[in-house]
């Protein structure tokens, strides 16, 4: 179990309902003292949480206050170089990483605990690192050469280091591993050196390898028939370069699988190339293929998938996945039938698919477009997915019979940027049950930077130029624009430290300079004044049923999801036999078999809180 900052007790009164049902349904007595973290105040992985929802309850920070928001501290942790990495804050400490370093701040004054300096055994191909997972007081990261390290959260001190590629054979660890049940997960890169791709399960403790699995198959391997008996499926790509989903519940873990090469003469490997440009559900323990999506077939245009899927329920608690690929659309498939449901393009799209030609191509996305190594967040109160990407298009030749030798770039031809217009960037926000767009936002440079949901009502992203975006959810129109001071391409989280909200941004990124602002690396924490809106809406007499709705999660072990399992207490319709107000006075002196939820006397929050499920219910459970 992970060591605390300092006591954190549960005590919110909705809470301790759940603990009260829960020791009656099992007919013992549970404390309420029970030791939690602040629920949605950590932003613990590379998307927040293993589903990859990057979601934040969170609401501090909302549609009233986020125009104040303010430049709180400020680091800068190189002076060059790519700067691609999601941010990790977990038990008081943030972590943020360059293609080498491994740095612990301070998540509110930005003081750097300490840094560990990785020195490279091998030259790499690439310098790039996109992040950390974290388990167990562990930190875990890839390296540009191959190497995965272990590092003792508390002091950055290394525990041990094994060697999963060879660059020598263009392999390298970019993407941020996961970790889940006792182990860490990763994946080699780069496709486009003709690697064979392979995700592999390490254990946390001693980082003895448990298990593999190889993205591109051959011989009897599963899969090997869509490769037409090619020779270049030994080295046919497949590289996995962001980061993973995983559930728990399920044991299953979602992979993202890139291009296949040659990269633009798909002439030269018939067939379907699996398992590239697919998302790969794996047994999490074994490694054992369960399902897979492809989709792109035979790829030919770069189109791979480099985001991690993201896991969610729709408003008919269907389980499904969103995976957002650089062919510039977003896909919803069910994971019962593994269909597809919607097809959505979230940036310019060509009508119909198009193939490299020796004379050259147009093709959009181009080379650099779509949806790169960030992809959706979701909003489950919304049932609304966000998602930004690359507007951009490129001009793509194809050469057959292309020779290619390891370690070098396996194109099989050429691509040139089109220049009539220049790269811009959109975010979207898609209805989940439908895949209808409910907005889109249209920025004057790309989308690469993580984009986060939160209850507050608020989106958060940044574009190239090194525009930081705060954009309300329900319309996209924009609240807050500050520029940063360099290209906004990692992570863009925000978390509480000491009861106050922050947000924190990775800038000044240039691996992708053609497209925007250089910088120097860095780290931007941003706070707003204290939301006003709560305090408003006690004042007036305005509930936000929203928060509500968020806070009714806590009634669901009694009374279910749509509020109907407690017999002759039907939620769904009680707004039918009481007012706003007489909800609120039942709200407050429950009948019994109803316990007190909240205690006597009312401070100012209970009041709020209160009167915003009131306000859920008398909207008939809808916010």
């Amino acid at each position: 179990m992970r060591k605390w900052d300092r006591p954190s007790y549960l005590s919110h009164p909705l809470l301790k309902l759940f603990i009260f049902v829960l020791g009656s349904a099992l007919g013992i007595v549970l404390p309420f003292e029970v030791r939690a973290a602040s629920t949605g105040g950590e932003w613990e992985g590379y998307n927040k949480t293993l589903d990859g929802q990057r979601y934040s309850q969170l609401a501090k920070i909302d549609v009233t206050n986020a125009g104040t928001l303010a430049e709180t501290c400020r680091a800068e942790i190189a002076r060059r170089g790519a700067f691609e990495a999601g941010l990790v804050v977990i038990a008081g400490t943030m972590y943020a990483t360059t293609d080498t370093d491994t740095i612990a701040l301070d998540p509110a004054t930005c003081a750097i605990k300490w840094r560990h300096e990785y020195v490279r055994e091998q030259d790499p191909i690439v310098a790039i690192n996109r992040g950390v997972a974290y388990f167990n007081e562990r930190i875990f990261r890839g390296t540009d050469d191959g190497r995965l390290i272990a590092l003792d959260a508390q002091t950055g001190r290394e525990i041990w280091r094994d060697v999963v590629g060879d660059p020598r054979l263009g392999e390298a660890l970019t993407g941020a591993p996961i970790a889940w049940n006792g182990l860490v997960i990763v994946g080699t890169a780069a496709s486009d050196y003709g690697i064979r791709g392979r995700i592999v399960a390490y254990d946390q403790s001693s980082g003895r390898e448990l298990w593999r699995f190889n993205t591109v198959p051959v011989d009897k391997e599963r899969g090997a028939d869509t490769w037409k008996g090619s020779d270049w499926a030994r080295h046919g790509g497949g590289g996995s370069w962001s980061s993973f989903a995983i559930d728990p519940t399920q044991g299953e873990l979602f992979v993202p699988v890139g291009n296949p090469v040659p990269l633009f003469v798909p002439s030269d490997r018939p067939g379907a190339n699996l398992f590239t440009d697919s998302v790969v559900v794996l047994d999490a323990k074994t490694g054992r293929l369960k399902w897979w999506y492809q989709l792109d077939s035979s790829d030919g245009l770069d189109h791979d998938l480099g985001a991690a899927p993201m896991l969610f329920r729709t408003g008919r608690n269907k389980e499904m996945l969103a995976a957002a690929g650089k062919d510039g659309y977003l896909y919803i498939i069910d994971r019962d039938s593994h269909k597809l449901q919607t097809k959505t393009a979230v940036t310019t799209v060509d009508p119909a698919p198009v193939v490299p030609t020796t004379a050259g191509v147009k093709v959009c996305p181009g080379l650099l477009g779509g949806v790169e190594w960030n992809g959706p967040a979701f909003d489950p109160v919304r049932s609304t997915i966000f998602v930004g990407a690359v507007d951009y298009c490129s001009i793509v030749k194809g050469i057959p019979g292309f020779k290619w030798a390891p370690g070098g770039l396996a194109f099989g031809g050429s691509w040139t940027p089109v220049t009539d217009s220049p790269p811009t960037g959109w975010i979207s926000a898609i209805d989940a049950d439908t895949g209808k767009v409910r907005w889109k936002f249209h920025t004057a440079a790309p989308v690469l930077s993580g984009v986060t949901a939160t209850a507050g009502g608020v989106v958060l992203a940044g574009d190239n130029s090194g525009q930081f975006y705060v954009l309300n959810s329900d319309d996209g129109n924009v609240i807050k624009s500050i520029s940063t001071g360099g290209a906004l391409a990692g992570g863009v989280v925000t978390y509480e430290q000491d009861n106050k909200q922050y947000i924190a941004l990775a800038t000044g990124n240039v691996s992708k300079s053609v497209f925007g602002a250089s910088g120097h690396p860095s780290i931007l924490v941003l706070t707003a004044k204290e939301s006003a809106s709560k305090v408003a809406a006690l004042n007036n007499d305005v509930p936000d049923a929203r928060h509500g709705a968020v806070l009714f999660r806590s009634c669901q072990p009694c009374h279910g999801s749509d509020g109907k399992n407690v017999a002759g207490f039907d939620l769904s319709t009680v707004h039918s036999r009481m007012n706003i107000a007489q909800l609120i006075a039942w709200i407050k002196n429950p009948a019994p078999p109803m316990p007190h939820v909240f205690p006597d006397p009312l401070d100012e929050q209970d009041e709020i809180d209160i009167r915003d499920i009131a306000a859920y219910l008398d909207g008939g459970m809808r916010p």
